[in-house]
C-alpha cells in the first residue's frame, strides 16, 4: 500500500507565516508531498490565498476580504501583527500561487472557503485555471460548492471537511464527493474509517502532530496527513520504511 501523503497545513505553518509564500518554500524544504491552503475571493472577484473572512487576524485591519479589492489587499502585509511576528510579507493570489508551483511541482489540497457559496463564477474561474496542475484536489466544509466544483469538472477530486452533520454510513450517497477529510481527535476510528473504505471514500487527517501511534500502521482508506509539522510525520514514514 502505497504511504499516505504529507500536506503541509497552510503552509509550513509551524515555522512561517501560514498561506504565504514563505510558507510554502519552507513546506518544500522539508519535503512535504503537498500544501493545504484555503482561498477566499475579494470584492473584485479576486481568489487571494487566505484563511479567514476577517482580515484582522493577519493584517490587523478588521475587513472582510470580500469587502476589499485586490489593489487594496496588496496594500496590507500579512503577517501576527498582535505578536509582531512575521510582518511584511504579501498575500497571494491564486495566479500567483500557480506561477509559483509551475516552478515548485508539489501537491495541492485547495479550500474553497465560504466566500465561495455566492460565486459561482470565480469558483469556475478557479477549477478552469487548476485543471492542468499534476496533483490537485479541491476541499471545502460546503457540499454545495464542492457538487458545483464537479459539474464544471467532473474530473477532479473533491473532498468534503467533515462535521458533526455527516452521517458517515450513508457516504455512498455523495457521489460528487470523493474523499472525507476530518479532524483526527473526533474522526480517527475504524467505525468512520470503515465506513469510508465500504463508500469507496478516500481519508485525509488534519491537526496530526507526529505523535500519533497509527501513523505506523494507518487504516488502507487514508491516503493523506495535513499538519503543520510535515518533517515529523515524514521521520516517523521514513522510520517504518526502514525496519
Amino acid at each position: 500500500m502505497p504511504r499516505p501523503l504529507v500536506f503541509a497545513h497552510r503552509g509550513a505553518s509551524a515555522y512561517e507565516m501560514e498561506n504565504t509564500l514563505n510558507a510554502f518554500k519552507k513546506a518544500v524544504e522539508l519535503n512535504a508531498d503537498g500544501i493545504e491552503l484555503d482561498l477566499q475571493i475579494t470584492r473584485d472577484d479576486v481568489p487571494v490565498v487566505t484563511h479567514d473572512l476577517d482580515l484582522r487576524r493577519v493584517t490587523g485591519k478588521r475587513r472582510l476580504v470580500t469587502n476589499v479589492s485586490l489593489a487594496e489587499i496588496k496594500r496590507l502585509r500579512v503577517g501576527k501583527p498582535f505578536t509582531r511576528r512575521y510582518l511584511g510579507q504579501e498575500m497571494l493570489t491564486l495566479d500567483e500561487l500557480i506561477a509559483w508551483v509551475k516552478e515548485n511541482p508539489i501537491a495541492l489540497n485547495i479550500e474553497l472557503k465560504e466566500s465561495f457559496i455566492d460565486n459561482p463564477f470565480v469558483l469556475e474561474i478557479v477549477i478552469k485555471k487548476c485543471a492542468h496542475l499534476p496533483n490537485v484536489h479541491f476541499s471545502s466544509f460546503f457540499l454545495e460548492v464542492l457538487e458545483h466544483a464537479k459539474k464544471i469538472n467532473k474530473r477532479i477530486e473533491t473532498a468534503l471537511i467533515a462535521t458533526r452533520k455527516l452521517n458517515w454510513h450513508q457516504l455512498k450517497n455523495l457521489p460528487y464527493i470523493d474523499a472525507i477529510h476530518a479532524n483526527k481527535t473526533w474522526y480517527y476510528k475504524t467505525e468512520y474509517l470503515d465506513a469510508c473504505l465500504i463508500a469507496k471514500k478516500k481519508c485525509r487527517f488534519y491537526n496530526i502532530t507526529g505523535d500519533e501511534e497509527y501513523l505506523e500502521n494507518p487504516h488502507t482508506a487514508v491516503v493523506g496527513w495535513i499538519t503543520d509539522f510535515p518533517e515529523r510525520v515524514l521521520r516517523v514514514q521514513k522510520k517504518n520504511a526502514d525496519n
